[in-house]
């Protein structure tokens, strides 16, 4: 790399081992601890929300799709101005911080919220800000902190780290309405102090200084978070991921079709999500570093058609072994996220100069939370008007669309086994072996 005529080492150094000897950078398990954190948070308050809104509250689906809309997107412009802001000066921890403060701040709202869907709304925006802003940056500082080679296996690490917190959020929210005899409020007061420790985290043991020199590729524009759009590649990546997002009906939907299908208990509800978490939990490694070695587009589009196969499982006619359908949904689900989150970020970051990580992943999250957030209002509007099955079977077929235009948009692979960087020269990738060896 750029260390190899200086002697010196950049920050983050990755460890000097090779092979399947290769350590995770420490940047990467530093930042998946404090998603972990965090996402025992944010899934605390994401297991119980559905049931306290529309069973609790009485929202009608068409109400309660908007306000899911809303979780995924009001964030989604913010995404842009928090990966700008990153890049320039390349403050991608502070920024990601402020984004954490926000999201862990946003718990003392629904406190204060009680059951107004006014404040409900404005808390969940706030949430939503707040994760808007950091995760271009964290995702910024993963691609900054690994190899390229070795991006697949780094995100899936991380993304395994953030979702065992998705595990343990849920159950501590159902073991706190337990013992507090279905106390909402509760969930919320802890919700926010693990948010306060997952700041503290990263303020205390997430390196601060990631300077693009130690990744190879051109210089970006600085300042300019749409620059990654005159790429080709990325172009088309950003396009496929929007068109896929825009056909996914979202989690809380998913988790609502199973509670009425098979009549399960309200109480049991936030538990939904466990087998969901931990099947992502078991894939996000195999599925990163399988995607390291075969290139990362198929994975992304067989990981969407893992969720074409859970709603064919929902429309699947009633008489059926209700554990086995409760199984089969979940599993899919967790398929779904090991093959496309982090994945698609592995995906698209060769494509992008070392300098605008944090403005190109922001323009990708961007496109696909907005279309996101279209889908879950449209499927919320579109279960209102015709009940859910109906519904369903549409949200079904624009999938299937979805992924035959994905099919077509993807390219093949770019930064994938035995791809050049992008904008590297043949003579800067023969002088790599010797600098990577040193800071890898």
């Amino acid at each position: 790399m750029y260390l190899a005529t200086t002697g010196r080492r950049a920050a983050p150094a990755p460890p000097p081992t090779t092979g399947a000897g290769r350590r995770v950078p420490a940047a990467v398990l530093a930042l998946g601890t404090v998603s972990l954190v965090t996402d025992v948070s944010s899934e605390m308050v994401s297991a119980v929300l559905p049931l306290y809104l529309v069973l609790g509250l009485g929202l009608s689906p068409l109400q309660f799709g908007f306000l899911d809309g809303l979780m995924g997107g009001a964030g989604a412009v913010v995404r842009l101005l928090g990966g700008h802001l990153a890049d320039r000066g390349h403050r991608y921890k502070h920024v990601a911080g402020i984004g954490y403060a926000v999201s862990a701040c946003s718990r003392l709202g629904l406190l204060l919220a009680g059951g107004a869907t006014g404040g409900i709304a404005a808390s969940l925006a706030a949430d939503r800000v707040g994760k808007g802003i950091r995760t271009a940056p964290r995702d910024a500082l993963i691609t900054l902190s690994s190899p390229p080679e070795d991006l697949g296996r780094s995100f899936g690490v991380h993304r395994a780290m953030d979702t065992t917190g998705a595990l343990l959020g849920p159950l501590a929210a159902f073991a706190l309405l337990w013992a507090t005899a279905g106390a909402y409020d509760a969930v919320f007061v802890a919700s926010f102090c693990a948010g306060l420790l997952g700041v503290l985290l990263l303020v205390l043991y997430v390196p601060g200084h990631h300077r693009p020199a130690a990744v190879p590729g051109p210089a970006p524009a600085r300042g300019k978070a749409f620059a990654a759009l005159r790429d080709p590649a990325f172009r088309r990546i950003l396009w496929a991921a929007a068109l896929l997002g825009g056909a996914t009906i979202g989690d809380a939907f998913v988790y609502l079709l199973l509670q009425r299908r098979l009549g399960l208990d309200p109480n049991w509800f936030p538990l939904l999500p466990l087998g969901a978490a931990a099947g992502y939990l078991l894939l996000a490694v195999p599925v990163g570093r399988i995607a390291d070695r075969v290139g990362r587009r198929l994975p992304f589009l067989y990981g969407h058609l893992a969720l074409l196969g859970a709603y064919l499982v929902l429309l699947a006619p009633a008489g059926g072994p209700a554990p086995l359908l409760l199984a089969a949904v979940l599993a899919l689900l967790g398929v779904f996220y090991a093959a496309t989150d982090g994945v698609l970020m592995a995906l698209a970051g060769p494509v992008l100069p070392a300098g605008g990580r944090g403005g190109g992943l922001a323009v990708l999250q961007t496109g696909q939370a907005l279309a996101r957030m279209l889908a879950a209002a449209g499927f919320g509007a579109a279960w209102t008007v015709w009940g859910p099955r109906p519904a369903l079977w549409g949200a079904t077929a624009v999938l299937l669309a979805a992924l035959a235009g994905g099919w077509a948009l993807l390219p093949r692979d770019p930064g994938g086994p035995g791809d050049p960087a992008p904008g590297s020269a043949p003579a800067e990738r023969a002088e790599s072996p010797t600098s990577e060896k040193s800071t890898s």
